[in-house]
């Protein structure tokens, strides 16, 4: 049946130390489906764009094999655009503007063919629609939504409810101690649990991600890279990876889970190369596997 992606389609304009891009290819199911797409076919992308929304990049996208169908495409709006300025560290950024257009009024709405997908990513979009989206699936097997402060501090109790109806919450450390109010990462990942997930990702950034299941933790690296031109997406980017590589093997043992862990650091780790997607957009299988073997090495020992 493919994978289920729904979040959002964006044009953004992007400034680092290093340069600046105006109105390039972004948005979480972007992101996520390009990552997921080496993985697994069909990606079925839900979204809306305006009808500015470039040819070019619905032929990218489709060359993936994403299917948009689900891709709503508003006559006489514009596309949601988002403008960021990153600090030279890279880990600070200013929102410099965000106009929603016609992703003010999204209402997601799943294709027939499709609702019975039964690995579904929802992408960090306002919990309401997270909800409308699991509503209108009948047979789901295995369900990932990511989210972000705003949601946090601005419609909790929707959250709470997605929280219920999901198997793995993705999200950053910040946003895990704002959720619990509780500055320990290992405390903070007990209590979002018993929200409803039964597993968490807390991601770390440049110090990698933390893995959270019953009784167990695992912790994966991040790539150590010399050349970082533009952190968005990242995020997105390991969500993808990490469901795709879980969509293929349809192995959702614990196990299986930590590998699929360092293959969405894998593919986060091509995103910010490059600017946009382009750090996406032509890798080949055994790039990703050469760097996936690469990251096993990051983090194996041997007893003397």
């Amino acid at each position: 049946m493919g994978l289920l992606v729904v979040g959002s389609v964006a044009l953004d304009t992007v400034e680092t130390p290093f340069d600046k891009i105006d109105d390039a290819l972004g948005g979480s199911a972007t992101y996520i489906s390009l990552a997921s797409s080496y993985f697994t076919a069909p990606i079925k992308l839900v979204g809306v764009v305006g009808d500015d929304f470039p040819k070019e990049h619905i032929k990218m996208l489709e060359y993936h094999n994403i299917s948009l169908d689900g891709l709503q495409i508003v006559e006489g709006a514009k596309t949601f655009r988002w403008g960021g300025k990153y600090h030279y560290d890279l880990n600070v950024r200013d929102t410099l503007f965000t106009h929603l257009n016609a992703f003010e009024h999204f209402n997601p709405i799943i294709p027939d063919e499709w609702r019975k997908s039964k690995y579904l990513l929802l992408g960090n979009i306002m919990p309401a629609l997270q909800l409308k989206v699991l509503d209108q699936c009948t047979d789901l097997h295995f369900t990932v939504c990511d989210t972000m402060n705003l949601w946090i501090e601005n419609t909790r109790e929707d959250l709470l409810k997605v929280l219920k109806r999901v198997n793995i919450l993705i999200i950053n450390d910040s946003e895990a101690r704002l959720l619990t109010n509780e500055p320990n990462l290992i405390k903070a990942a007990k209590l979002i649990r018993e929200l409803g997930p039964k597993y968490l990702i807390i991601k770390k950034g440049e110090h990698g991600a933390l893995l959270f299941g019953e009784d167990t933790m695992f912790s994966a690296p991040a790539y150590p890279l010399e050349n970082i031109y533009d952190p968005t997406g990242a995020g997105d980017v390991f969500a993808g990876g990490f469901m795709g590589y879980l969509h293929k093997t349809a192995d959702l043992s614990f196990d299986n889970l930590k590998r699929a862990v360092v293959y969405g650091s894998t593919m986060a780790s091509f995103c910010v190369e490059k600017f946009s997607t382009k750090g996406l957009e032509n890798l080949s299988n055994i790039e990703i596997y050469g760097r996936y073997l690469e990251f096993k090495e990051l983090s194996k020992f041997e007893e003397e």
